[in-house]
């Protein structure tokens, strides 16, 4: 059975994988979400919650 699904996934030329152009979109928009995220975690409220929390982390007694 898995022969004849493979005979016909092959002869149906069905595409596999991305292409350069899919390849470009796709690293484009992961250097777009890097860029968001680099900007959310810079900004000053979020820069001083996470200062707080490893503030916190580091004071912790043992």
């Amino acid at each position: 059975m898995f022969r004849r699904w493979w005979a016909w996934v092959r002869a149906a030329g069905v595409d596999r994988g991305m292409s350069t152009a899919e390849y470009a979109v796709g690293t484009l928009a992961a250097c777009a979400f890097a860029a968001v995220l680099y900007k959310l975690v810079t900004s000053g409220p979020v820069a001083a919650a996470l200062r707080s929390v490893l503030q916190r982390a580091l004071d912790v007694p043992f």
